[in-house]
């Protein structure tokens, strides 16, 4: 009975011998080999995954920025202090970039703008194409104001006031996920130091415009005209500042008939 414990003993000691040395060779042979920068990149990184870089997650883009497929400033969170940041561990310039904020294109608030009926249904942006004129607003180019873009924002920073979409800038990372979500594609991302924009992306004639929204951009052209800087050119009916011309001089919200400029 002693020599069958011993025997048992025996092979259960050499077998565990066995695998330990087959463990520690397979280590060995199939190790994968750690990046060091790529390591010290995605510690600087803040960790959202958000995929606002357009990669996926802050792991994706360490390893791009450490093979050099990614610029060191990237990262739309992290901003310009996780750019220096990771310059310095890839022992390069850190290049400037401008803080980037979302806006959304519209104004058209429940006492501003008119519904052609009642909607009772799925409180989904991107559901409301279904229905007729693609939302129960009276402009078929306004904002929803269901929230979709809020639903997805991992910062806080987009709310619906009164049926409209309101981002607050200084929550703002520039993720760009509230941009991909809206299905009338009104947020774009612009700097954070611009002065005005036009809070509309109606591009129907002036008559239809007045008829559906109080605040809507008529395109009277009296903004471009009066711009001193030559700032605002006209998309169709529709006008469109450019914020690196804009000077903030404040002409256009002045001469805007219709207060579709507002500050930004």
């Amino acid at each position: 009975m002693v020599t069958g414990i011993l025997t048992a003993v025996v092979l259960v000691g050499v077998t565990g011998l066995i695998i330990g040395l087959l463990l520690g060779v397979a280590s060995i042979k199939f190790k994968v080999e750690v990046d060091e920068k790529e390591e010290a990149v995605l510690a600087a990184l803040p960790g959202n995954n958000c995929g606002g870089c357009g990669y996926p997650g802050c792991s994706g883009l360490a390893h791009a920025i450490a093979c050099g497929e990614a610029k060191v400033n990237q990262c739309p969170v992290g901003g310009e202090s996780v750019g220096a940041k990771i310059a310095g561990i890839m022992g390069v310039e850190a290049e400037s970039s401008d803080r980037q904020v979302a806006f959304v294109r519209c104004q058209g608030d429940c006492d501003k703008t008119r519904t052609d009926y009642d909607y009772s249904g799925v409180e989904d942006c991107r559901m409301l194409s279904f229905v007729p004129n693609g939302g129960p607003k009276s402009c078929n180019h306004g904002c929803l104001g269901f929230g979709s873009c809020a639903d997805v924002c991992p910062f806080d920073a987009i709310h619906v006031v009164n049926g409209v979409a309101v981002v607050d800038k200084e929550k703002c990372k520039a993720c760009g996920k509230c941009v991909d979500v809206c299905p009338k594609h009104l947020i774009t991302l612009i700097p954070y130091n611009t002065e005005y924009m036009v809070s509309c992306s109606s591009k129907d004639k002036g008559p239809v415009v007045i008829k559906a929204c109080d605040v809507g951009c008529v395109g009277c052209m009296m903004c471009m005209k009066n711009c001193p800087s030559e700032a605002i050119t006209m998309d169709g009916t529709l006008a469109v500042i450019d914020p690196h011309k804009c000077t903030g001089c404040g002409t256009c919200i002045e001469k805007c008939p219709k207060k579709a400029i507002v500050k930004a």
